[in-house]
């Protein structure tokens, strides 16, 4: 990983305006308030003993935590916030905003600031949609508060 591209990849999102309507983006996908960028993706699980798939969350979540202490030298100690109860929530029929709605279904936990003057929150996460599918690690700026 790369944490100088990531940065820069968080600071390109921090500046661009949300779009009117939800859509794929060169990074990942935006939509009406937020802005999620894929800073890194591993390869899939199809095969293998879970082993591997393991050690690659287990380094995701490392790139993740050095990333955001670069990110904690800007704004400071990151919140963290779990996703599990949004998901309960959301599947309950509760109207939870997005983009945390749709982050519920494969993302466990966010490292959450709130850039100052701003009003947008930036968060870090990483995300697997299925034991045998990549992770990710997720860059998201959003104006909606977390849940």
């Amino acid at each position: 990983m790369d944490i100088a591209e990531c940065l820069t990849l968080i600071d390109l999102l921090c500046a661009r305006e949300f779009p009117a309507a939800h859509g794929r983006t060169e990074h990942g996908e935006s939509g009406p308030g937020h802005h999620i960028a894929a800073l890194q993706t591993s390869e899939e699980f199809w095969e293998g003993d879970g082993s591997e798939r393991e050690a690659t969350w287990a380094q995701y979540e490392a790139d993740r935590d050095g990333l955001a202490e670069r990110l904690a030298e800007r704004w400071g100690t990151p919140q963290h916030v779990s996703l599990y109860s949004v998901f309960d929530r959301t599947m309950a029929g509760e109207d939870i905003a997005e983009p945390w709605a749709g982050l519920s279904g494969h993302v466990p936990d966010v490292q959450l600031w709130q850039e100052p003057g701003t009003g947008r929150w930036v968060a870090l996460a990483v995300s697997q949609w299925d034991k045998e599918l990549p992770f990710q690690l997720l860059g998201i700026v959003t104006s909606a508060d977390p849940p």
